[in-house]
Parts: C-alpha cells; sequence; structure tokens
C-alpha cells in the first residue's frame, strides 16, 4: 500500500475521516484502503493564571490515506466511488486523474507526527531569542525591548527592556507581548 494525500473543505478533516474509515469498513474495502490520518498536535496556551490545551491540525484542508492503487496508478473503482460520495472530499494531489503517491520521507515525517504518544502538550511561541518586542499588557505596558530568552515549559519570555537609561530583564508571559 502507498499514501496518498486527499484534498477536503477546510475543518472537515476530522469528519471526513470517520466518514471514510466507516463506509470502508461497512463495505469491506480493508483490502484495498489501509488507515487514514489527520495529523494533530496539542498546544498549551496560557492566559493570566488559566491553562487551556487546544488540538491544531498540522495539514489543514488535508486528509492522508494508505490505499492499494490499480495497475495504471489510479484509485480502484469501488474505493474512488466511495471516497467521492463522501461530504467534504475535493480530490487526490496528483495530475489527470491519477494520484501522486507520497514519498517515503514524506510519509515517515507524517507518521512520527501521528503516532507521538499525547504527553504534555507545547506552547507556541512565535518569538526567538534577540526579536524585537513590545509588550501589550501589564505595569510595563507599551516598553520596547529584545527577547532574552524563553522558558516554553512555563509560558515565560525573559525580556530586556531599558528603564532609565539601563537594561533591565523582565520575565513576562508570552501573551503579554507582541512583535514590533
Amino acid at each position: 500500500m502507498q499514501w496518498y494525500v486527499l484534498r477536503v473543505a477546510a475543518n472537515k478533516e476530522m469528519q471526513v475521516k470517520e466518514a471514510l474509515t466507516q463506509k470502508v469498513n461497512n463495505e469491506g474495502l480493508t483490502d484495498i484502503v489501509g488507515r487514514i490520518e489527520v495529523p494533530i498536535e496539542q498546544v498549551r496556551r496560557i492566559r493570566g493564571s488559566k491553562q487551556t490545551v487546544h488540538k491544531r491540525k498540522l495539514y489543514p484542508g488535508y486528509v492522508f490515506m494508505e490505499m492499494e492503487p490499480a495497475e495504471d496508478g489510479r484509485v480502484r473503482e469501488k474505493a474512488w466511488f466511495m471516497i467521492k460520495e463522501t461530504s467534504g472530499v475535493g480530490d487526490f494531489i496528483g495530475t489527470e486523474g491519477i494520484p501522486t503517491p507520497m514519498r517515503d520521507t514524506d510519509v515517515a515525517k507524517m507518521l512520527l507526527e501521528t503516532d507521538k504518544p499525547e504527553e504534555a502538550p507545547s506552547i507556541k511561541v512565535e518569538f526567538e531569542k534577540g526579536d524585537m518586542i513590545k509588550i501589550r499588557e501589564g505595569a510595563f505596558e507599551n516598553f520596547e525591548g529584545t527577547v532574552d530568552s524563553i522558558d516554553t515549559e512555563r509560558g515565560i519570555v525573559k525580556v530586556i527592556v531599558t528603564i532609565f537609561g539601563r537594561n533591565t530583564p523582565l520575565d513576562i508571559e508570552y501573551w503579554q507581548i507582541e512583535k514590533v
């Protein structure tokens, strides 16, 4: 079996995955269609003292399918009609009705992201050391400074700000600052 990329309607990835999985089982196509995946990562957000965990799709608008292609490289007819009848499905990535199989390196990367154990979710911080930032909230609102270090576990960014002509380090939560 080879992996293929299926375009789907935005925000319908999970519904399409569940519908396709159910149809494959109901119609007995498990010998033609293997796994169906939508890679997701968990992202932790901290606002004040509240912590929330959100699931974020790594490839919005796409569903990954493992299938056995026909001899000419096309999708087998039974599977093709089952897939096209599913609500929210677009088409496979490929040319002239022949889907292009994913490269082994891309498959390995996608499966690694999919098979990650659900451990402590990471905090997404869009800053790097040396970035110029502006403080949006708190006692130092409207001060500008430079990112010195980032603690992704606690969601704290150490910022160097000039106060009264002296460089002063401040520990600020990541959501209280923005890039300049």
